[in-house]
């Protein structure tokens, strides 16, 4: 890239629509400048931001699921339990924190009365032992634990389980959220998500059944834009 060119901006106008073509600002090949469109199983586009990666030599297609609108969270959760319902579970499980803007749709969808969510904060009647140790690629910071309240110990023990997020990146979330849900002895059928995000996850998370809407590549910087490196690009769904 020419000098002090990221080909990278802010997101405001980003995740709230859906077209049925790519729009003309962006390309449908690499190299890609500030957006990356993908196709839904719907066949309609939906563009997602670029964002670079701190050593500056890398980026990443993003999503933010609070901030997109109604209309792209929907559609998303739509493709989303259309997944999830092959894994025939008795319960969605969400994993904090963008994750639970899909987890209650998908439940809805596949027309269970509730759901259950995972969180980061500690309410003062729960029990650390119901916690696992969690990091991720957009917050690293040590100490944070993946919770869960004890009093809905009882939707999920000895139950057929699907986990909900937004994304899975490392796969460091969706192991700890699988290791305290096999510690309370329920059933992981598999894990649903919007969005592959490139294929890092794979080796740590391959005893655990992923499905996708759609899947994005690791992309490298050059002078034209961003290339996406091919052999990052996940399976889908």
């Amino acid at each position: 890239m020419t000098a002090g060119a990221s080909y990278t901006e802010a997101t405001t106008g980003y995740w709230q629509d859906l077209t049925p073509d790519i729009p003309a600002r962006f390309s449908a090949t690499a190299p890609h400048r500030f957006g990356y469109p993908v196709t839904l199983p719907c066949g309609r586009i939906l563009v997602l931001p670029l964002r670079q990666l701190p050593d500056g030599d890398h980026a990443v297609a993003s999503l933010i699921a609070n901030q997109a609108s109604h209309l792209v969270v929907a559609t998303l959760a739509d493709h989303m339990a259309t997944q999830a319902r092959s894994f025939d579970a008795e319960i969605i499980v969400g994993l904090p924190t963008l994750g639970l803007a899909f987890a209650s749709l998908v439940a809805e969808r596949l027309g269970q009365p509730r759901y259950v969510p995972l969180g980061y904060s500690r309410k003062f009647w729960y029990d650390d032992a119901l916690s696992e140790p969690v990091t991720s690629i957009t917050s690293p910071e040590a100490g944070k634990r993946l919770r869960l309240d004890p009093n809905l110990l009882p939707l999920l023990e000895g139950r057929r389980v699907v986990m909900v997020d937004d994304a899975i990146s490392t796969g460091t979330t969706a192991i700890a959220a699988a290791r305290l849900l096999q510690k309370i002895g329920a059933d992981i059928a598999g894990m649903v998500v919007a969005m592959k995000q490139t294929n890092r996850w794979q080796a740590s998370t391959a005893a655990l059944p992923v499905r996708a809407v759609y899947g994005c590549p690791l992309f490298q910087r050059s002078e034209a834009g961003w290339i996406p490196l091919t052999e990052t690009q996940p399976a889908i769904p």
